[in-house]
């Protein structure tokens, strides 16, 4: 990899159409020449943060095959950079595109405590496990700057209301008061994120994301605090990761994790030319290999949309990984299982304390 072609700390490497839009931006080579005699950046790759003001926070899931009914995302956008993430599409809804802009363009929710609050307070609401990061990293960069996530957790403390999270930065051992005090009343369940135990395929992969040493730190020390943690394999890329499922299962299980996920990679919407254009960047020496052995696991596509299938694929090499997966559950996690969590006290603290009557 050439890092005077590339562009540094992130994951992608150009901004492509949003497809909702007639009109495009591109940045032209003679621009960059001009930049380049007059001694001027052409492109600072800072990292902005854009305030925005949604009327309500909590989302209905419909899609069947995603392990969660509700989700709440404080941020928009990631700056983690993950090269594959399916949230990247979501950009294009806001007007952004799936590819830099996703990275460096951060839209902020400041009133999202509020908003869940009153949400958790409707007469009508039932309590069910609220998902935070069903979206986006609610632990990204800009959570040390604007602590939304603690302010969410205090909240569903507050409302004795049951919450999960998917993570892959160790800040959230930063809210282990809160998670200890949610983990009391079996309120709380973490989601840690790790798809590789090689710190050189985790800087390509994931340019912004805690290390794989702290992200092993982070499950022994929840676990340790009797919060429980499910360990997200995901997604396996083929010829990326593949081959690392049992030793990532022995690691994640031996430092507490209670089970483990998987995704095969799909590459959706704008993902397969950002993720393409990436690898023949990164990896050029085995693109073509990556690229048609996940096509191999999609029907010969690079996206897969059908429900029950997208996750897990199809074919010999999705086969082979999807065996690999339910070995390693027999081998590292016969006998564990994540607790379900409460939902039960939620009723009688929905006007922020217990009744009494």
């Amino acid at each position: 990899m050439n890092p005077k072609s590339t562009i540094i700390g992130r994951g992608a490497q150009q901004n492509t159409h949003n497809r909702f839009f007639e009109l495009s931006y591109e940045m032209r080579d003679d621009f960059l020449e001009f930049c380049q005699k007059e001694g001027e950046i052409a492109d600072k790759n800072k990292t902005q943060y854009l305030n925005v003001f949604p009327k309500t926070i909590v989302n209905k899931v419909t899609s069947p095959d995603v392990g969660m009914a509700y989700s709440m995302n404080m941020y928009q956008g990631c700056e983690h950079g993950c090269i594959y993430c399916y949230a990247r599409n979501s950009h294009e809804f806001w007007g952004y595109s799936a590819g830099l802009d996703f990275e460096r363009r951060i839209l902020v929710k400041k009133t999202a405590p509020e908003l869940l609050e009153t949400h958790l307070k409707k007469k009508s609401w039932k309590a069910h496990p609220i998902v935070m990061s069903g979206n986006t990293d609610c632990y990204q960069p800009a959570e040390r700057k604007f602590q939304l996530t603690r302010q969410c957790l205090e909240v569903f403390l507050k409302y004795k209301h049951p919450t999960a999270i998917i993570t892959k930065n160790a800040l959230i051992l930063r809210d282990l008061d809160l998670l200890k005090d949610l983990a009391q009343d079996n309120l709380i369940s973490v989601n840690v994120s790790i798809t590789s135990l090689s710190e050189d395929t985790r800087r390509i992969l994931e340019p912004r994301t805690a290390t794989i040493k702290r992200r092993l730190k982070v499950i022994k020390e929840l676990s340790e605090n009797g919060i429980p943690v499910n360990v997200m394999l995901a997604p396996i890329i083929p010829s990326i990761n593949s081959h690392e499922i049992l030793p990532l299962a022995k690691s994640v299980s031996e430092a507490g994790a209670l089970s483990i996920a998987h995704t095969i990679v799909r590459l959706n919407g704008a993902i397969g030319e950002i993720f393409t254009d990436w690898i023949r960047k990164t990896l050029p020496d085995r693109a073509d290999k990556v690229l048609h052995q996940i096509e191999n696991c999609h029907g010969g596509k690079l996206n897969e949309s059908r429900y029950g299938i997208r996750m897990r694929g199809e074919g010999q090499i999705a086969k082979q990984i999807n065996d690999l997966v339910a070995l390693a559950r027999l081998k590292y996690f016969k006998d564990k299982t994540m607790p379900r969590l409460n939902t039960e006290l939620h009723e009688q603290y929905k006007v922020g304390q217990m009744k009494l009557f």
